[in-house]
């Protein structure tokens, strides 16, 4: 009954907002949006409806929070929000996503997601779940990706995913026809907006280029800053170095945030700070953000924004480690409700069938041939 209650206030309260406090809701901590106009439009006369994609490839890691907090925001905005797990451009990209694993990745994908969404407090009842393969076989979209194709030129479709689509020296085909996919998931998916990080905008613009010319509008897009990983470089699930696991546990946790780059009052490619920034700040709503210290120098240091962390890091009153230890509590307190729905014997099996360990390689043993003479070798 009180959790019916604070739902309906909940509602009350979206309903309360103006189109200006929507729209900052939606816009804020995003690097760039393209589209704004049509946005406030749109705000004007009701919800806005926008889908975020993931591609079903290697394990998400604790990166992924940060599109989580944003679509936290849509919801608070009142926004429609669907999200897209893209199977099918997981296979597209180089391969990422082997045919054969691809099913138990995209079960891991929901199940993950869901549990993050969880753990931030987000209802799932108020968001859209589909998987790419649910429509993207159909004989409409095939025929609409073919009529895509027609207009775009080899070039424009490369240059379109390379900042997205695995590089390499001899690309498939299948990478070719990455970006005209996403352009066309946002007709399929009816959404006003689509969201994602700015690393995509190249495509964003193909779509924005692209898809009047077989007669669809062209959509908004909001764009998430890239977040550094713990190297100070971009965040990847394929650089086991650069990212904490979402069921990394607690030990693993400690030491991967031990050797992230956090150089003192270095506020530039932090990713510990960054992630501050991006997740934690946004999710704490009312509540300070405290790193712990001993009162032999001077106690708990609370912090009730960014920016305040952000200063006293800088002229170096926080330390790396206090920060560090900071981040894993409250780091430890989002991915435990996580680890434990992934503790069932169904959830473990499940994830070894969707990243089975590596086989490893075996080095062919060099086969010597028999030294063989001309002639008879002499006798003793």
């Amino acid at each position: 009954m009180i959790d019916e209650l604070i739902l309906m206030f909940k509602k009350m309260a979206e309903a309360l907002l103006s189109a200006n406090e929507k729209h900052k809701l939606i816009t804020r901590h995003l690097q760039e949006v393209l589209g704004d106009d049509r946005l406030r439009k749109i705000l004007e006369e009701r919800d806005l409806r926008v889908y975020w994609g993931t591609a079903t490839t290697g394990r998400p890691h604790i990166g992924y929070f940060v599109p989580m907090a944003k679509i936290a925001d849509f919801l608070h905005a009142g926004c429609e929000v669907t999200i897209l797990f893209a199977d099918l451009h997981a296979f597209l990209d180089n391969m990422k996503a082997p045919w054969e694993l691809l099913g138990h990745r995209t079960v891991y994908y929901e199940h993950i997601i869901k549990a993050m969404l969880k753990s931030i407090g987000v209802p799932l009842e108020k968001l859209k779940f589909i998987r790419g393969t649910d429509y993207q076989l159909s004989r409409e979209y095939t025929l609409d990706l073919y009529r895509l194709s027609s207009v775009v030129t080899e070039h424009d479709a490369k240059k379109a995913g390379a900042e997205v689509v695995k590089q390499v020296a001899s690309p498939l085909l299948s990478g070719l026809l990455y970006p005209g996919l996403q352009a066309l998931d946002e007709e399929y998916l009816k959404v006003d907006a689509q969201f994602g990080g700015v690393d995509q905008r190249k495509i964003f613009t193909f779509a924005e280029e692209n898809l009047p010319s077989i007669g669809y509008a062209k959509r908004i897009h909001l764009m998430n800053p890239m977040v550094p990983g713990l190297t100070g470089e971009k965040m990847s699930a394929s650089v086991e170095e650069s990212k904490i696991d979402l069921l990394d546990a607690p030990e693993q946790v400690k030491k991967k945030l031990k050797r992230a780059f956090c150089e003192p009052g270095n506020i530039e490619n932090n990713g510990v700070l960054a992630f501050c920034k991006s997740v934690i700040f946004p999710l704490l709503k009312d509540e300070n953000l405290v790193l712990p210290r001993s009162a032999q120098y001077g106690g708990p240091m609370p912090f009730s924004n960014y920016t305040q962390l952000e200063e006293s890091f800088a002229k170096q009153e926080v330390h790396p480690g206090e920060l560090k230890n900071g981040v894993e509590i409250y780091l430890n307190r989002l991915l435990e409700p996580i680890r434990k729905e992934f503790e069932s014997e169904d959830m473990q099996k499940l994830t070894l069938n969707a990243y089975p360990p590596p086989v490893p390689v075996q080095q062919k043993k060099k086969r010597y041939s028999p030294i063989t003479y001309e002639g008879t070798p002499p006798s003793d």
